[in-house]
Order: structure tokens, then sequence, then C-alpha cells
């Protein structure tokens, strides 16, 4: 979450702007202006004009000479962290392994600023009604990967966000008072796992753990997605908690 700080000398505003543009379009705002754009990234108009004729000539936008919408070579720069980063290679066979011994869907994911984005998956053989794709960015408060991994983040911050932030309920179990997910996060980094249910999806339940490398940094978090169905939340702990404890320190030494 601390970023280091870098020289001045060494800023590119032109590549942070123009970064800035590609990040604006969102589902609220697949379309865009170039006086929509400059709205939603600080940009004067002809700034934010001059950025998306660029990234248009580029082949990153289009438009139709009024609106500008992204393409998908967009894409491209999203596969190539997959493509290059080491953590996903590595844990790929881990998770056919765990996925196969525990019959459910298992995912590694890290931390983006307070988004939980899931870097590798692995599914299970029985038929799912939910599942995260590669890349998926969800709210961390709301993910048991997410709580997993913010109850190692420093007290002080997780708790400045969570005060300045607004959580929508996205089913009605949805928990959106601050301080009970601030003593789910206390209460997970206690145990050392967590399982939440029905937070994004109804009907699904998830149970997580840290990931921790050889200097014991949690880098990472492993965990379950499965149907509630007629399992018992306790049932379900049982069966799949040992499995991802184990599998999250036989990689202790190769992450």
């Amino acid at each position: 979450m601390t970023k280091p700080a870098l020289d001045k000398r060494d800023w590119i505003a032109g590549l942070e702007k123009g970064l800035a543009i590609l990040e604006a379009f969102d589902d609220q705002h697949a379309r865009m202006t170039p006086t929509q754009a400059a709205t939603r990234t600080g940009l004067t108009r002809t700034a934010a004009r001059r950025y998306l004729l660029t990234l248009a000539h580029l082949g990153y936008v289009q438009t139709d000479g009024k609106l500008f919408n992204l393409t998908p070579r967009v894409l491209r720069m999203g596969w190539s962290y997959f493509e290059s980063a080491r953590l996903p290679r590595i844990v790929q066979p881990y998770l056919q392994q765990l996925s196969a011994l525990i019959n459910e869907s298992v995912y590694v994911s890290v931390l983006d600023d307070w988004e939980l984005v899931i870097i590798a998956r692995n599914g299970s053989t029985r038929v799912m009604t939910t599942g995260f794709v590669l890349g998926a960015r969800v709210p961390a408060a709301l993910m048991s990967g997410g709580i997993a991994m913010l109850a190692y983040k420093d007290e002080a911050s997780v708790r400045t966000w969570l005060d300045a932030t607004e959580f929508k309920p996205f089913t009605p179990l949805t928990i959106t008072n601050r301080e009970k997910l601030y003593d789910k996060i206390r209460q997970a980094r206690a145990d050392g796992f967590v399982a939440m249910e029905q937070q994004l999806q109804t009907g699904v339940r998830g149970v997580a753990v840290p990931m921790k490398n050889r200097h014991g940094e949690v880098v990472a978090a492993l965990s379950a997605n499965m149907p509630i169905g007629k399992e018992t939340g306790e049932a379900a702990l049982a069966r799949v908690l040992q499995p991802l404890q184990e599998t999250a320190l036989s990689m202790l030494n190769v992450i």
C-alpha cells in the first residue's frame, strides 16, 4: 500500500496521465467524450483529447469522432503480467492438486491497493454456479482472500481505509458495517484463516488462508469457493481448511 519515494527527475508525467485516461473507463463510463474523460482525470479537455487521440493511434482506444472506448488491445497490458510474473506460474501445479483433493474451485489472489485481484485459479469437476476469472478485481473486505491479506496489513492504514470507504451490499448478508468488518479482519489474524458466506454472491462460501514467503511475509492469499448447499459452515471448514493450510505451507520455500 505504501509506495517508495520517486525522485522527481525520474517522474514521467505524460505516462501517468495516459494511464489515468485508460483507468478512467469502467462499466459506468464505457464510452466517453474528451470532456467526460477530462472530468474523471482532472485534465483539461484539450489534454484529455490529445491523450485519447494518441491512444487511438496506438490502438488502445477507438472513436466514432465524438465518443471514445477501449479496444481489446488494452488486455495486452494485463496479460503481460500473467505471462511474465513468477508467482502465478509457480502456484498452478499446487492449485491443481488442491482442487482435485477438495473438489472445489481454488484461487490465489493478491492485493492491489484495497482491491483483491485473482492471479491464479483452478476449477473443480463439480458444477459451480459462481467463479472468478483471472484478473478479476473484487472489494478486498468482502472476500475471504481479501480479509486474509488485510489481517496482516498495518492496522492504522486498514482502519483509515475502512472509515473512508462506503461498502455497498451485494447480497442481503453482505457486511457493510465498518466495525464488523474490522472485527472480522482482526479475528482472521488471530485465527490464521477466515471463512465468509454470501458476501458477493448468494449461496457461496469462501475459506482462505494467508500465503507467506520464506521470510514470513504475507504475499498472497489461498482460498476455496464452494456452494453452500446442505453442508454446514463448520463441516465445510473442517473439510477444506487443513488442505488449504498444508498447500500454503508447501509453497513456503518456492514463493
